[in-house]
C-alpha cells in the first residue's frame, strides 16, 4: 500500500512586518532591565542569528481555524476530491483560535471541529480532531494518518498544520522577532503504485530534563499582568538539544527507508532558525560522512518567519508550486522531512514523490 500526499494548499497571511518594525519596540532583559544595545543593532544581530529579514501576521479578522480553512479548501481542490469522502480531519496547532488582543486561546470547539464546519462537511464519519505536539504537530499528524490508512480505519485524511503565534508572543522579549503567523495542508491518501509515498517515519519525546525548554512565562515588562503568559523559551538549551538529537532522528529514519543517503533530493526541515537548521543538517550528513549537497534545504524562513505547525506544509506546497527560487523536485524523487519543538518532541518522514 503507498500512502502519498495528493494535494496541498496553504495560507501566507497578507501582513508584512519587516525587523524595521520593531525599531520602536522596547525590548528587555528577563529581569526587566533594558538592554543597553539599540534596537537597530538588536536586529542585525537578530537577523544574522535567524536568517529572518520579515514574517507575516494575520489579519485581525482571521482565526487559526480562518486561515486553516482557505489552506484546506486548496488542499482539497488540489487533490481534485469530494470533501465529503474525507474520513479524518487532523489539526496540529499549540494555542487554538486567539482573537488579536485576547488572553486566552478558544478550544472549544476544537479548531478540527470548527474547520470541518466551515467547509460544511455533513458525513458525521469524518472525524476531527487537534494535534497538540508542539512544531513538529503536522509532520505527526500526516504519520497518524498514514497509521489509520494501513489499519484500514482509513481512505483519505486531511491533515492541517496552523497558527498565529504572533497574539502569544511578549512585545519586550527579543525571541518575538522569530514568530509568525501561515497555514499549510495536505491531502492523505493510498494511491496506486510501486514503492511511493510514506517510506519510514521516526518519533521521539524528550521530556525527562528537556520538557520546558519552550514553556509559558511572564512578560520581561515586570508592569504587565502576571496572569497574561507568552510563549518563552530556552534558546540555547534547544539549540543544543536539536543539534544533538535531531540529526540521528532523520539518520535512523532515512535508514529504516532503505534510501542510500545519495539519492536524497531535498530535505524539508522546520524552519525554526537558519543558522540551527544549517547545523543540524550539516550533522546529518557528517554522521554519513558526506558533504552537503548545494540546494538540498530549501528555505522560507527569511521571509515567512517561524510559524510552527505550519513551516513545514507551506514549505512542501511551494516547492510543489515552484514558488521558491531555484527549487524544483520531480517525481520520484526523495525527500526527507524533519521538525523539533516544544516537548521536546522530534520526528521525520522519508518521502517518496
Amino acid at each position: 500500500m503507498n500512502i502519498k500526499i495528493t494535494g496541498s494548499g496553504s495560507y501566507i497571511p497578507t501582513e508584512i512586518i519587516a525587523n524595521g518594525d520593531f525599531s520602536n519596540h522596547e525590548f528587555l532583559n528577563e529581569d526587566g532591565t533594558p538592554f543597553a544595545q539599540p534596537n537597530e543593532i538588536i536586529t542585525q544581530k537578530f537577523k544574522g542569528i535567524t536568517g529572518i529579514e520579515e514574517r507575516r501576521y494575520a489579519s485581525n479578522n482571521l482565526l487559526t481555524s480562518d486561515i486553516a480553512t482557505i489552506a484546506a479548501k486548496r488542499a482539497i481542490e488540489n487533490a481534485n476530491i469530494d470533501p465529503e469522502t474525507l474520513d479524518y480531519i487532523i489539526f496540529a496547532h499549540n494555542f487554538g483560535d486567539v482573537k488579536k488582543g485576547a488572553i486566552q486561546g478558544d478550544m472549544l470547539p476544537s479548531l478540527a471541529s470548527k474547520t470541518k464546519h466551515n467547509l460544511r462537511i455533513q458525513n458525521p464519519k469524518c472525524i476531527a480532531y487537534d494535534m497538540l505536539f508542539g512544531c513538529p504537530g503536522w509532520v505527526e499528524s500526516v504519520i497518524q494518518a498514514q497509521a489509520y490508512i494501513k489499519a484500514g480505519m482509513a481512505k483519505k485524511c486531511l491533515v492541517i498544520g496552523a497558527e498565529t503565534l504572533s497574539r502569544v508572543t511578549d512585545p519586550h522579549d527579543r525571541d518575538s522577532m522569530i514568530y509568525s503567523d501561515g497555514a499549510g495542508a495536505t491531502i492523505i491518501e493510498a494511491v496506486e503504485g510501486e514503492n511511493e509515498g510514506i517510506l519510514a517515519h521516526e518519533s521521539a519525546t524528550y521530556a525527562y530534563d528537556e520538557a520546558n525548554y519552550l514553556f509559558f512565562g511572564n512578560s520581561f515588562n515586570k508592569d504587565h499582568d502576571p496572569d497574561v503568559r507568552y510563549i518563552k523559551m530556552h534558546g540555547r538549551k534547544i539549540y543544543e538539544f536539536a543539534l544533538s538529537n535531531v540529526p540521528k532522528a532523520m539518520k535512523e529514519c532515512l535508514d529504516n527507508s532503505g534510501i542510500d543517503i545519495n539519492n536524497l533530493k531535498k530535505i524539508l526541515i522546520h524552519q525554526a532558525n537558519e543558522k540551527m537548521d544549517e547545523a543540524i543538517v550539516q550533522r546529518f550528513y557528517k554522521l554519513y560522512d558526506k558533504e552537503v549537497p548545494e540546494g538540498i534545504m530549501p528555505m522560507s524562513i527569511h521571509k515567512l518567519g517561524n510559524s510552527s505547525v505550519a513551516t513545514v506544509p507551506t514549505l512542501y506546497d511551494s516547492l510543489m508550486k515552484g514558488e521558491i527560487e531555484n527549487q524544483e523536485i520531480h517525481k520520484g524523487d526523495v525527500i526527507l522531512f524533519a521538525s523539533v519543538g516544544a516537548g521536546m518532541n522530534i520526528n521525520a518522514i522519508v518521502y517518496k514523490m
